[in-house]
């Protein structure tokens, strides 16, 4: 009777001919997740992925685990022969210690025959368990439709009883689906944009805009804190971090005060493409809100992807501000992204920005200023860390 952990794909499932690089993907992000905790084997079989290890680091890859974009539900198992008589064995051992974790009173058998070969069909081998523990615990009856616990029995070339199901993220193995970069600010929003663009299989790098001196080093650090909570789940992040203040100053200087933000806003796109290219990623990400802010009406969003040729994804476009912070509480960003730290769109900061900006308006701003120069300069003085 072994203990293993049994890790369950979601949508990979559905996938066809190209189900095999899906699998062996998430594999491998399962393998870097645990792997200075320590294993002895990772194997597929009939639909399920599955590890082996220490019963003892159970709880810590659980924790790990459940941060891997592609697992639906992580389930401690234990392992036996196709033996009816092995089978009963575990099945009492697993009620046992469910009874001993939780004060269950009623139950449920689920049988799952993937191999047809076993003589006994799952409904009738749902019953046969379900008397044998029935028998063995007087204390517990039977609840077909709302029971405290499920009693789960696998039967693959081996079989697996299990009864809990954790929860994990789901989505799609990160790398599964191109490379984005994502405009990192210290707020609420980007961070999240980031986690969900991940959890759809896009391997995530970052972009983070300043105006040190007039921003501070501890506003830069805590977009890194930021990165490094949501490379817990998108795994090594790369940061470009470049400074706007020169950018900034000549559009304050030069150009009308309301256009501030969206001139901005356009000199960021435009330096997070040219970073996209040199790096081979084939989108940009953003924390975009309709109509939260100045900058994210309709006519604001069409003037800044006016800006650039790369795709701009924006996760969050449809999520009122409640839907967004529910999520950041639930990855754990939203407690560093609320420090009162300034960021660079605080610079500058017009009275009352344009909120309906036309093109052809923006455009002539643009060009009184060293559009071209402005961005070299800024990609050329940018910093590069790699944030795990």
């Amino acid at each position: 009777m072994d203990k293993v952990l049994s890790v369950s794909l979601g949508e990979i499932a559905l996938k066809g001919l190209n189900r095999k690089y899906f699998e062996d993907q998430l594999i491998k992000h399962i393998r870097r997740a645990i792997k200075d905790i320590g294993f002895e084997k990772i194997y597929k079989e009939q639909g399920k992925i599955y590890i082996q290890a220490e019963e003892q680091f159970f709880p810590q890859m659980i924790n790990r685990l459940r941060k891997v974009f592609g697992l639906v539900y992580i389930s401690p198992c234990i392992k036996v022969e196709k033996d009816v008589d092995e089978i009963e064995n575990a099945v009492l051992e697993a009620v046992k210690e469910k009874i001993e974790a939780e004060k269950i009173k009623t139950f449920k058998v689920d049988t799952n025959r993937a191999d047809k070969n076993f003589p006994i069909k799952s409904p009738d081998f749902s019953r046969q368990m379900g008397g044998v523990i029935l028998k063995a615990f007087n204390e517990l009856s039977v609840d077909v439709h709302t029971p405290d616990t499920l009693v789960y029995i696998d039967i693959k070339q081996n079989a697996y009883i299990y009864t809990d199901k954790i929860k994990g993220h789901g989505g799609m193995p990160i790398g599964t689906n191109g490379k984005g970069l994502l405009l990192l600010s210290g707020g609420i929003d980007s961070p999240v944009a980031g986690f969900l663009m991940a959890k759809r299989g896009v391997e995530i790098s970052a972009v983070h805009y300043h105006s040190y001196p007039f921003t501070s080093e501890r506003a830069e650090e805590k977009v890194k804190d930021l990165a490094r909570i949501l490379s817990r789940y998108t795994g090594k992040i790369t940061m470009y971090s470049v400074n706007i203040l020169e950018i900034q100053k000549e559009i304050n200087a030069k150009c009308p005060e309301k256009e501030m933000t969206i001139l901005s806003r356009r000199f960021m796109m435009r330096i997070a493409e040219r970073i996209a290219e040199k790096q081979n990623i084939n989108a940009l990400i953003t924390g975009e809100s309709l109509g939260q802010v100045a900058s994210q009406t309709i006519e604001g969003i069409s003037v800044t992807n006016a800006a650039v040729k790369l795709p701009i994804l924006r996760p969050l476009v449809g999520l009122d501000k409640v839907d967004i912070i529910e999520i950041a509480k639930d990855i754990e960003t939203f407690e560093t992204s609320t420090l009162p730290f300034e960021d660079c769109c605080t610079v500058f900061l017009p009275k009352h920005p344009v909120t309906k900006p036309r093109i052809e308006d923006i455009e002539k701003s643009e060009e009184v200023l060293d559009v071209e120069y402005l961005i070299e300069n800024a990609i050329e003085n940018m910093k590069v860390t790699t944030i795990e």
